[in-house]
């Protein structure tokens, strides 16, 4: 608390005494790159808890799922909805519970119950909810960096993969297509299309042309020099993939949730700071899937989260 003290007693945090229905915060702490010990010089506080709701909100007619202040970027979520996030196995929720007692700012007994009882969120589902992020990572960053490749055939094999994903999923869309129908392929280095229509309904041909036209602008929208432009943002996203691989990891292993990765610490800034290149990083983040592949066969966590114990806790935290 003491480090944060100056700044959350600012004139720019005074929602978080002004405001009524934040009267009953129960946990209040530094998220993002304070919480897990990435944080540099211009790294923004992002704050992030959870308050009991006032009892007309428990009880009249309106809800409280979470309070958000943009210029802050500070959200505080309501008991209930709190509760449901980590039974769900979010990760940017769980983490909250994993932060150290120095970037903790208000922890009522409140907060301490529930910080206490985090295992009871722990499961399986972890395996998704991690997994699924990191993966999702990756492809936005191998994504990207096809994007500003200078190498067309890298690039053209991405936009023709993403194409013919499309076209998979226009069976529910658009009239029957087939592969006798619609057949993308790569021919000397160029994306070419057979197409074989008769009767076809035109508006059907026109929403397929729409959104077979917005990936292909997608990729080809990228200027040279925007390359260099993103590195930052991508060298970010690069190292949050490696540090959800490694929490998820950690939690398969039984390990519970540790946000400040001080073991991957130097890592981490390695990546953030662009020392390591896209290859190095990829085989890194080959070798910790394993890992995390690993862990989530073998960990002896429930395949889910007990809701009724659970629900107990959420019942007591208002009692």
């Amino acid at each position: 608390m003491d480090k944060y003290k100056t700044t959350i007693m600012s004139h720019e945090y005074d929602f978080l005494r002004a405001n009524a229905d934040l009267e009953n915060i129960a946990y209040l702490v530094a998220s993002g790159s304070h919480g897990y010990g990435t944080n540099i010089a211009t790294s923004d506080l992002d704050l992030r808890g959870f308050l009991l709701e006032d009892e007309h909100y428990l009880l009249g007619l309106h809800t409280f799922e979470q309070f958000e202040e943009k210029e802050t970027d500070t959200v505080i979520f309501g008991a209930k909805k709190f509760i449901k996030l980590c039974a769900q196995s979010n990760p940017n929720v769980l983490e909250l519970l994993g932060v150290e007692e120095e970037d903790i700012l208000i922890c009522s007994d409140t907060g301490r119950m529930v910080r206490d009882n985090v295992d009871l969120f722990l499961s399986k589902r972890v395996e998704q909810t991690f997994g699924n992020y990191a993966k999702a990572q990756l492809k936005r960053l191998q994504n990207a960096l096809v994007r500003n490749d200078n190498s067309k055939d890298e690039k053209e094999a991405l936009v023709l993969e993403r194409l013919n994903t499309q076209i998979g999923r226009f069976g529910d869309k658009y009239s029957n297509l087939d592969s006798n129908t619609l057949n993308l392929r790569l021919e000397n280095k160029e994306i070419v299309m057979d197409l074989n229509l008769q009767g076809y309904p035109l508006r059907d041909f026109n929403g397929i042309y729409t959104d077979l036209q917005g990936i292909v602008r997608t990729f080809d929208k990228a200027r040279p020099d925007d390359s260099q432009k993103e590195l930052p943002r991508l060298y970010k996203h690069a190292m949050h993939l490696v540090r959800m691989l490694v929490t998820g990891r950690d939690i398969l292993e039984g390990k519970g949730v540790i946000t400040k990765r001080r073991a991957e610490h130097d890592l981490l800034m390695a990546i953030r700071s662009g020392e390591m290149t896209f290859d190095e990083i990829f085989e890194r983040v080959a070798v910790l899937q394993l890992e995390f592949d690993r862990a989530a066969k073998e960990t002896a966590l429930p395949e889910q989260v007990d809701m009724k114990q659970i629900e107990e806790l959420l019942i007591s935290l208002y009692k």
